[in-house]
């Protein structure tokens, strides 16, 4: 029986998606009974004068082995469940965790394992050069932090980890957030039975009478939450709403100069970033969210919050949100990066109320068999009995 989790992360300077999932979890486990433990770096612990040693550690740090060593054997939990190692942990974490005899989870928020650039992406495109190739591709284009040296560093890591066979033989077993991105991993060598598939949850927010009168509340707007960034479709949801008269309110910050680019006279709204609450307001009254990325995701926390509240979804038809997102079900798929088909998606999702409203009933019927944290902690506990039974040897 699971008893005692130690979750280990490193977050970014900017708190995201994977914070989120982390949060939510520990409170998760927390809720049933578990004793959690957290073990967490932060990347302002890196200075201007730490940065080389940080990208020399990336491949294996012994201080965090050390550290995480002492930290480790006082607890003794009964799973190490890790969500992000890079770049102060590394990977010599798990070996820790082997001489310890503890076993770990891994989840797989992005592709970092394989790609230097954590999105398979280049220049805001598609890009799997280096998932069954060689990683030192990437130093070309410098596809992390557009720095070559950077990009070298992290390249090295894959690398090292690729022949190492390190995802083959340190982790008992991976989680993966869709089936998409399982198969993704696959074809990058990891082992299949090793992998287990594991969606985010959001806790559900809303009354029984919120659920009974969910479509009372709608505007007619569009909304769409998220970074302001180039593989987010954000230039292609702009173009497609010089074809579109229906408001667009836009939330989240970017690089993007949003304002610069879009007359403020036409129908697109910018809120800037909001919180929380402020954001499941917005998907209460909105009549639907658009997602708009050119790239794979990972699972958005926002489309869970969007099926939450009964909000149908118009998304690209890649990777993971062609697997959430069930097309004319819970909403509408559209070409990606291709802006008249989605001003046309937009455009019937506006026309038929009536089948837009019952997208947004399955929406939220899909939530509450898929995505609830009930649902999620029955999947964790399995994952978490499995990888200590591989850990064993047992089966």
């Amino acid at each position: 029986m699971i008893r005692n989790v130690l979750i280990v992360h490193n977050s970014y300077l900017h708190l995201g998606g994977e914070d989120s999932v982390v949060n939510n979890e520990q409170k998760l486990l927390s809720k049933y009974g578990i004793k959690t433990d957290f073990y967490h770096k932060n990347n302002s612990e890196i200075n201007r004068f730490s940065t080389l040693v940080t990208a020399i550690n990336t491949r294996y740090s012994y201080r965090s082995k050390k550290d995480f060593r002492k930290f480790l054997s006082k607890l003794r939990p009964d799973i190490v469940h890790v969500h992000n190692f890079f770049p102060l942990l590394s990977p010599s974490i798990y070996d820790v965790c082997i001489e310890e005899k503890v076993a770990v989870v891994q989840t797989l928020h992005n592709y970092r394992t394989v790609c230097p650039g954590a999105l398979l992406t280049r220049n805001g495109e598609i890009c799997e050069n280096c998932l069954k190739g060689s990683p030192y591709q990437s130093v070309i284009y410098g596809c992390y932090r557009n720095s070559r040296l950077a990009t070298l560093a992290v390249a090295n890591m894959v690398a090292y980890h690729k022949r190492k066979r390190t995802w083959n033989n340190k982790v008992d077993c991976f989680i993966a957030l869709t089936k998409f991105a399982k198969m993704k991993f696959i074809e990058a060598g990891f082992p299949e039975n090793n992998i287990s598939v594991k969606p985010n949850f959001v806790w559900d927010n809303r009354s029984q009478n919120q659920r009974l009168s969910i479509d009372k509340e709608r505007k007619k707007n569009a909304l769409f939450v998220g970074r302001l960034s180039k593989e987010k479709g954000v230039m292609t949801l702009l173009k497609s709403w010089e074809e579109v008269q229906i408001d667009l309110q836009i939330v989240g910050a970017g690089l993007l100069d949003l304002n610069a680019l879009v007359d403020k006279g036409k129908f697109v709204h910018f809120l800037g970033q909001l919180d929380g609450s402020s954001v499941l307001k917005l998907m209460k009254e909105s009549a639907f969210l658009v997602m708009p990325s050119e790239w794979y995701e990972g699972f958005p926390m926002v489309l869970v919050e969007a099926f939450s509240q009964g909000l149908p979804v118009v998304g690209s038809r890649l990777g993971s949100m062609a697997e959430i997102i069930q097309d004319g079900v819970t909403g509408l798929h559209f070409e990606a990066g291709n802006a008249a088909d989605l001003a046309e998606k937009v455009r019937w999702m506006d026309e038929h109320p009536n089948e837009r409203e019952q997208m947004g009933r399955n929406a939220r019927k899909v939530y509450e068999e898929n995505y609830t944290p009930e649902k999620n902690y029955q999947i964790l506990m399995g994952i978490y009995q499995k990888a200590v039974e591989s850990n064993r040897g047992v089966g």
